[in-house]
């Protein structure tokens, strides 16, 4: 009894939750997405243009995909989840909570420092870089380097230019990507690692220097249906790989699958 009542109190916990973090309330027709926070600008304007266009609401939980996947994993209702790195995805597939025949490579995205606006760009970051010194003290911000797509790929990055070591005991780590940029964006970090979309809607933060991409594993947001989904959900993951969606995700800094 006492598990059962903890139970049907958490789903009501998330989904009301879910509703408070979108645009929109999900009716009969909606769908529920459960997305990468790094996806939250361009995800918004997408939602918002499917429900004109529909008339099926949209709502959209973002955190971070570790997070959410472990939610789906514990029963969670989402329809469609978006996950910012393969991994959490697998995880999903090998424990049957996704329609594997859904499951698609939706986008691309790259890796930059970010600092204070205004502050001096070095162009693309070089092994020679001291960005202990240019800390002066402060912190790097990162989502957590050991389960955030985000922070995987950044301390990938720092393993491959030879810092980690000497920078791991001045990281900041952040529940998600977008609370990283929120730190640098406020100034309470004077670097941050995040996602080049992330840096193009934060208005408050300037590009110090682009990350090159083989010093990372490669970025693929996947998406795919979960098992539980309702008949609403092909109809969005359809429009999310259409021209329209795209568009807007290229506007913002995100790339295709290999581009």
């Amino acid at each position: 009894m006492t598990q059962t009542f903890t139970r049907r109190s958490w789903m009501v916990a998330l989904v009301l939750g879910a509703l408070a973090l979108a645009p929109v309330r999900a009716g009969a027709e909606g769908v529920l997405v459960f997305a990468a926070a790094s996806l939250k600008t361009a995800l918004d304007e997408i939602a918002e243009g499917y429900e004109k266009e529909t008339g099926h609401s949209v709502t959209v939980s973002y955190a971070a995909s570790s997070v959410l996947a472990r939610q789906i994993q514990q029963g969670a209702p989402a329809d469609v989840f978006i996950s910012a790195n393969p991994d959490w995805m697998d995880v999903l597939e090998q424990g049957g909570l996704i329609r594997a025949n859904s499951r698609v490579d939706l986008l691309g995205n790259a890796l930059v420092l970010i600092g204070a606006l205004g502050r001096t760009s070095w162009g693309e970051i070089q092994p020679d870089h001291d960005l202990e010194a240019e800390l002066d003290g402060g912190f790097l911000a990162m989502a957590l380097v050991d389960a955030v797509p985000a922070g995987i790929y950044g301390k990938a990055a720092l393993q491959s230019l030879n810092q980690w070591n000497e920078l791991q005991d001045h990281v900041a780590q952040t529940d998600n990507v977008r609370a990283a940029l929120a730190l640098v964006a406020a100034g309470a970090a004077p670097l941050g690692i995040v996602y080049r979309s992330d840096a193009e809607v934060e208005k408050r933060v300037s590009v110090v220097a682009t990350i090159p991409a083989d010093l990372h594993p490669a970025i693929i947001y996947p998406a795919a249906i979960t098992t539980q989904a309702k008949d609403s959900a092909q109809a969005f993951l359809n429009h999310l790989r259409g021209d329209a969606a795209l568009s807007v995700f290229q506007g913002q800094g995100f790339s295709l699958p290999g581009g």
